[in-house]
């Protein structure tokens, strides 16, 4: 005979609507006096039972199963909207650009609990064909971090991105620097452009896209200060970035730097101009004090300088616009010095690095390659008047 199933111990019936069998489990009472019930389903009454074993034994762990229906999507869209508090616009634009466009397309469908690491390594190896290690390593971190916060509410046991290694991508586009030639061309080319002084401060001080975009006029001394013990030359502060803080980069990056000549004269036919375009503009001008800004006083973004610097270089000759960008203004400006034989260490004071090693190996492929200033200096004590045989 069979033994009588104990009262709540739940059951195990045939669903007609989902076409599967149903496991249930009774397990008491919630505060509210609501019954809490347990459920597994499959397609045989073996895989119902196996699957509440499962839903029972997370139970008993303490973790509360996310519904069946809580997709990858649903984790990544979470993140996005609650998961990244703080940062700056530009990243958060970027961080959900890249979401949207990679991780959602490709593994949004994917139910949650489903996720395997085989899943996200496929992923992962299909994205290499097209994409950079850099824009790989970034995807990942995505996925990873929203499946993290998502574990981290109990919508899933554990994170099977951990576990993927993230693979070689497409080579990045190289970065690349002026000739003198060519930085000359560049220099009388933009001249009479908006650009102009931006280029030529850029190019001459080797100043970071983002601390120009943020300096203003407080921050600029073109007459230097010659009562100060001792006198002080034309100069700017690079004190300040386009970050969300306000700050450069890093701490050495905060810096004092003097001007050349031709800086000067820039700046002060930049100060022309912007007042100029100040009465121009009469009521619609918004002051911020900023060096560079629209012809309403607003602050320029990156897209703005990169179309306006494009347009300024797209007479040069020698030059095509569309294949430069502002920033390897900043690369120009350490591939020029260090063919000139300034020290590794005096360049990376001018471009606010931390330490040389990063000096090496942001711009590894602008320093010199071989190091001179020994050679130099034995030349100089020993002569280099050689008799040969």
């Amino acid at each position: 005979m069979t033994k009588r199933r104990s009262r709540g111990d739940g059951g195990l019936h045939w669903d007609e609507n989902s076409q599967r069998w149903i496991a249930t489990a009774n397990l008491g009472f919630d505060p509210s006096g609501k019954r809490i019930v347990k459920r597994g389903s499959g397609k045989t009454k073996t895989e119902a039972k196996n699957k509440l074993k499962e839903v029972l034994r997370d139970h008993e762990d303490g973790l509360a199963i996310a519904p069946t229906n809580y997709t990858v999507k649903d984790a990544v869209n979470d993140w996005l909207a609650y998961g990244l508090a703080g940062l700056d616009s530009s990243t958060l634009a970027t961080t959900t650009l890249l979401s949207e466009k990679h991780v959602i397309p490709s593994l949004g469908a994917r139910k949650l609990r489903d996720l395997s690491a085989e899943d996200v390594d496929r992923w992962l190896a299909t994205k290499a064909k097209t994409l950079s290690t850099r824009t790989l390593q970034s995807i990942h971190s995505y996925l990873n971090r929203a499946i993290k916060r998502a574990m981290a509410r109990d919508k899933v046991k554990r994170n099977v991105v951990e576990l993927c290694a993230v693979p070689q991508g497409q080579a990045g586009r190289p970065s690349k620097a002026l000739t003198f030639a060519q930085a000359d061309a560049v220099l009388r080319g933009a001249e009479g452009t908006s650009m102009h002084a931006y280029i030529v401060l850029a190019l001459l001080t080797g100043a970071r896209t983002e601390e120009l975009r943020a300096l203003t006029w407080d921050h600029v001394f073109l007459k230097g200060k010659p009562d100060a013990d001792p006198p002080q030359p034309p100069h700017i502060a690079v004190w300040r970035s386009v970050r969300k803080s306000g700050d450069t980069k890093t701490r050495k990056s905060r810096r004092t730097l003097a001007l050349p000549a031709r800086c000067v004269e820039a700046l002060w036919q930049q100060f022309e101009d912007q007042g100029w375009d100040r009465l121009a503009a009469d009521e619609k001008w918004e002051e911020h004090g900023l060096v560079f800004s629209s012809a309403v006083g607003k602050p320029l973004d990156a897209a703005n300088v990169r179309r306006a610097f494009r347009q300024a270089l797209k007479d040069v000759d020698g030059i095509d616009a569309d294949e430069w960008t502002p920033r390897e203004l900043r690369h120009s400006f350490v591939s020029l010095l260090s063919d000139r034989g300034v020290p590794l260490e005096v360049i990376s004071r001018l471009v606010g690095h931390s330490g040389t090693a990063v000096t090496e190996e942001v711009y590894r492929k602008q320093i010199r390659p071989v190091i001179q200033t020994g050679a130099v200096a034995m030349d100089g004590i020993f002569g280099t008047d050689l008799r040969r045989p």
